[in-house]
């Protein structure tokens, strides 16, 4: 989803084949046009059907599938199954864009498949929650639309999660979003969020479910002033007589037509892989910060796993300010809360104590530890962002390198990048959506560096599956990987000398080293009304950074 008239996720390089589907979807909107979709107060006046869009819902034989029940109490073992026999709502077959997804789907065999295998750990909460609401069980489905079940998959204007919620959205509905936790992706947190918000809006526009599901695409400011205009204008205000985003015009139309795949899959000469009909995680409760690499020692399950049931964790541990939960597949949960009573309080987190020195900041301390100013401020009781030379800081630090935590925020951003060979270079594949200041900004490169890696101009534009070199190197300190550009070859003793780029900023520097924007300036004499220029050398001190 794109909540609030944003856009949704950018095709994943594991989703290529799918790109030119909505599910992976496109757009060129503003941020601007997606302020105006925050919800108005009330609902609008909408006209009935007319007889013209009643028609538009497909034959009654087309519908069979999707309105039979089942003829008796048992459940079926695979979830596809149930959620086939509980389809209740017209699906449009006769419309031709609905026809255009539907055979995108029975070309794309392999496409169903990643979706079932990623639905495996979720699908069974989500229809579990749909079903105790009373909502259509076509709603199990639009996670395919929105992010193909893929819990990390982000968008350019920064929708995230299964459900795709935007930033301003997602604070909206109640889900938390700070440096060590998105509530976003949070799979309990995220889908409660979204079928409240599915809810409300389906009362504001009066039960119908198509304009329902483009409000949820488009935003609710768009579908009511396209519905006034055709009011205006004498015409139908169902969703196939509105003039809307061309995104949002296929985006009903995909949804349509994954149900009808997932009704009759034999009809398109594609099989659904099962999905058990049974609860595949449970809630536990750990009741404060605990680093997730102990989490994996007391379950006996590895990071991958862990981070994909709690995607909302962006670091290497849970967020101190909570929740404090975690989700476990029920086969390890009982061993895994037995152990956790049995460890000692003080072993959930270690800890470092680090004596403040002259021009640090807990900016740049909180950077160069891994953690965040508020954990610092919360650890230490502190009221402010003043410290003294001198004293001393408690600081939670994690158990393992960073590397260790392979799905954490700073190691996903590498995971797209393919070696190309020798270790040092790596190929980026364009996505849809891609422009080079979004891809630089990503990888902490500018966008004159990427250009000159791959001999292109600033206003090349890119062509969807264009490989970009990206160049790299190990980070021995943190065990990760690192762009080039982000050190210097003019290294001297205790020091890094570091040209400035075009588009540099001291923030964006001070970042990239680990340090603090005050001992940039304090290090180079830089007044704090002199702004940088590409070309010109700042002198980092890696006695403090570890470099």
């Amino acid at each position: 989803m794109r909540i609030s008239g944003l856009p949704a996720v950018v095709c994943l390089t594991v989703l290529t084949t799918a790109c030119n589907f909505t599910p992976v979807r496109q757009t060129d909107q503003s941020p601007q046009q997606a302020e105006s979709r925050s919800p108005a107060p009330g609902s609008i006046l909408i006209q009935p059907r007319t007889a013209t869009a009643t028609a538009r819902q497909g034959t009654e034989e087309d519908q069979t599938a999707a309105v039979t029940p089942a003829s008796d109490d048992r459940q079926p073992d695979d979830l596809w199954q149930l959620i086939r026999s509980q389809l209740t709502l017209q699906r449009n077959l006769d419309n031709k864009k609905v026809q255009a997804k539907l055979a995108w789907f029975a070309r794309n065999q392999d496409y169903l498949d990643r979706v079932s295998d990623r639905a495996q750990p979720y699908l069974y909460h989500i229809v579990t929650e749909i079903k105790r609401r009373g909502l259509p069980m076509e709603l199990a489905l639009l996670p395919i639309v929105e992010s193909a079940y893929q819990p990390f998959a982000n968008s350019p204007s920064h929708a995230s999660g299964l459900w795709q919620f935007i930033p301003a959205t997602g604070k909206r509905f109640g889900l938390k979003q700070n440096w060590w936790y998105d509530g976003r992706r949070d799979i309990v947190a995220a889908t409660d969020a979204a079928l409240r918000y599915l809810q409300e809006l389906n009362k504001r526009f009066n039960g119908d479910w198509e304009l329902t599901l483009a409000a949820y695409n488009a935003g609710e400011y768009n579908i009511e002033r396209a519905i006034k205009r055709n009011i205006g204008k004498g015409r139908g205000t169902d969703f196939w007589s509105l003039d809307l985003y061309r995104e949002t015009e296929n985006y009903v139309p995909s949804f349509h037509a994954i149900a009808e795949i997932i009704a009759n899959p034999q009809k398109y000469n594609l099989r659904i892989r099962p999905v058990s009909n049974e609860p595949y995680f449970t809630v536990v409760d750990v009741d404060g910060q605990i680093d997730l690499a102990r989490v994996a020692e007391l379950s006996g399950l590895d990071m991958d796993a862990i981070y994909t049931l709690n995607p909302g964790f962006n670091r290497w541990a849970t967020d101190p300010g909570g929740p404090h939960r975690l989700l476990l597949p029920v086969s390890t949960a009982n061993a895994f809360r037995t152990r956790l009573d049995s460890m000692p309080a003080e072993e959930r987190i270690s800890w470092k104590q680090y004596t403040i020195r002259s021009g640090d900041t807990l900016g740049g301390i909180a950077a160069r530890h891994n953690t965040s100013v508020t954990a610092l401020k919360d650890t230490n009781r502190l009221r402010s962002n003043r410290i003294r030379a001198g004293k001393s800081l408690l600081i939670p630090v994690s158990s393992k390198p960073p590397g260790h935590y392979t799905m954490s925020l700073d190691a996903r951003r590498f995971r797209d990048l393919k070696p190309a060979g020798d270790g040092r270079k790596y190929v980026y594949t364009v996505r849809r959506g891609d422009t080079l200041w979004d891809i630089g900004r990503h990888y902490g490169i500018s966008v004159d560096q990427l250009c000159r890696w791959n001999g292109i101009s600033s206003r090349t534009l890119l062509a969807l599956g264009q490989q970009l070199e990206i160049w790299v190197e190990t980070d021995k300190d943190q065990g990760k990987i690192i762009p080039v550009a982000a050190r210097s070859v003019n290294k001297t003793e205790g020091m890094v000398r570091y040209e400035v780029r075009q588009g540099d900023s001291l923030w964006l520097i001070a970042r990239k080293f680990g340090v603090s924007v005050a001992e940039l300036r304090k290090w180079n004499n830089l007044p704090r009304n002199r702004h940088l220029q590409p070309g010109q050398h700042i002198d980092i001190h890696t006695a403090t950074t570890g470099a």
